[in-house]
């Protein structure tokens, strides 16, 4: 300790000697020594703050102390517009060494305590009461629910292909050819041309890759008036395609035709909503054909269930009691004796690289089920999102808006959702609702009545082929 306080004692000394113009050197100093103390730079690097001190603000004491971050501003927005942004609760992710971010900041937004919050930096109380905080998230699942239970949560959801369109035409391309130097070329991209950015170069709820995808068509073109090229100033679909090359996204079509064990299913995505197709078949391995001694109804044997294609819990659980559920009431469904007992069931979702879960594929699996044990097929153009249970009832799912948008896009002309989620209808936009046709639906029952095609009179199913046994 005594040598500790000579050497910071000394240390003190030579620095007031240094900062008043006296050499550092000395009698004890070599001859002519010219020591002195280091310019300070302008501009240090400082360490980044991680996300706790940069809420809750860094004691004096520390060895980077700074006042908090909503403390700094928080002078001006009570003079002004009394309203702050932040965009902390949807990057919650860190814990280890970096504290609790979702803590300090509960202590910021919550009215009941924030009226006298006290900065670590500053040590006085700041009334943030008056202060309207306007948080952005991508994901509300990553923000924690006592946080979330404080907040007001307003969903915004993904635009339709003509919102985009519209958006692109009136602020996105005079932007990009402002930025680019063609505001004064007369350069006009046709309506095609924008659609094909849309749908051909864009995959995303918001606009920003569509802004991107535009600023890369208006540089080229730049870059050829630059180079003294020849060069349309109209830019349409054709001319998209040559400058941004092949299409990078493929979404998902409706059939081209009807098709037994083929079911669409929507889903959605932080992108935006599509369908998927879920494919069922069965075969047998052997007994329960007509004639047979041990003829049933009912799943009888050993039945084999098969599920591929990177599927969650909650979808196996569902293609499960799909399962259950088309056995159980075969005879109501129209499900011939001979294509139950001993049987195997494969269930597949293509894009099997890409992992899928969720319970609102329910109807999909049960439909594609029984399109396929009672030998009719799904109409083409029609897609369904629902939950199923054991009994067959049909309960209600999220993203409603989004999932119709996306099988809109796609082609679909029938909707079947569930009957709880008949007022989400009112969301979907009203030139989207004009051209769909809607089937809010209580059973599976009544999804099987909508999605598969009539049996003519006199048709059955035809005969599975047998499977020896294993």
């Amino acid at each position: 300790k005594w040598f500790a306080s000579r050497s910071n004692t000394k240390a003190s000394r030579m620095s007031r000697r240094t900062a008043s113009g006296v050499e550092a050197g000395g009698p004890r100093g070599r001859e002519g020594s010219t020591m002195r103390a280091k310019p300070k730079p302008k501009n240090p690097i400082q360490p980044p703050v991680k996300p706790t001190p940069s809420l809750a603000g860094m004691r004096n004491r520390s060895v980077m102390p700074l006042a908090r971050s909503v403390a700094r501003p928080v002078p001006a927005y009570m003079v002004t517009s009394r309203t702050a942004m932040t965009s902390v609760p949807g990057r919650m992710n860190c814990r280890y060494r970096c504290g609790d971010p979702a803590s300090a900041l509960l202590e910021v937004l919550d009215p009941a305590q924030n009226d006298t919050f006290t900065d670590h930096y500053l040590g006085i109380p700041f009334d943030l009461s008056e202060v309207l905080f306007i948080a952005t998230a991508n994901f509300v699942q990553n923000i924690p629910g006592p946080l979330l239970d404080r907040m007001e949560v307003v969903d915004f959801a993904g635009y339709t292909e003509k919102e985009k369109a519209e958006i692109a035409k009136k602020y996105l391309l005079p932007r990009q050819l402002e930025e680019s130097g063609l505001s004064d070329k007369d350069i006009t991209f046709t309506d095609d041309a924008i659609m094909s950015v849309v749908s051909n170069y864009t995959r995303e709820s918001g606009v920003r890759q569509l802004e991107r995808q535009i600023g890369a068509v208006a540089r080229k073109v730049a870059r050829k008036i630059a180079a003294s090229e020849e060069v349309k100033h109209t830019v349409d679909a054709e001319a998209v395609r040559e400058l941004l090359g092949r299409p990078r996204v493929h979404p998902e079509h409706a059939l081209d035709e009807s098709e037994v064990g083929i079911a669409t299913g929507m889903y959605y995505t932080p992108m935006g909503g599509d369908i998927m197709f879920v494919e069922a078949s069965i075969r047998r391995y052997y007994g329960n054909r007509e004639g047979d001694a041990a003829n049933q109804v009912g799943p009888g044997g050993a039945v084999s269930l098969i599920l591929t294609g990177q599927l969650g819990d909650v979808m196996k659980e569902s293609a499960r009691a799909a399962f259950t559920y088309a056995t159980n009431n075969a005879a109501s469904l129209g499900i011939p004796r001979d294509r139950l007992g001993a049987i195997e069931a494969h269930i597949h979702v293509p894009a099997g690289a890409i992992p899928k879960d969720g319970p609102s594929a329910g109807i999909a699996i049960a439909t594609a089920l029984v399109s396929e044990m009672a030998d009719r097929p799904v109409k083409r153009d029609v897609a369904m999102t629902g939950e199923i249970t054991l009994r067959g009832r049909v309960l209600p799912i999220g993203g409603l808006k989004e999932k119709v948008l996306g099988a809109h896009r796609a082609g679909i002309k029938i909707i079947v959702i569930p009957k709880a989620n008949e007022p989400d209808i009112e969301d979907v936009p009203e030139e989207v609702r004009n051209v769909l046709e809607f089937h809010p639906v209580e059973t599976l029952n009544e999804v099987l009545k909508v999605a598969l095609v009539p049996a003519a009179p006199g048709e059955h199913a035809r005969p599975l082929e047998i499977k020896g046994a294993a």
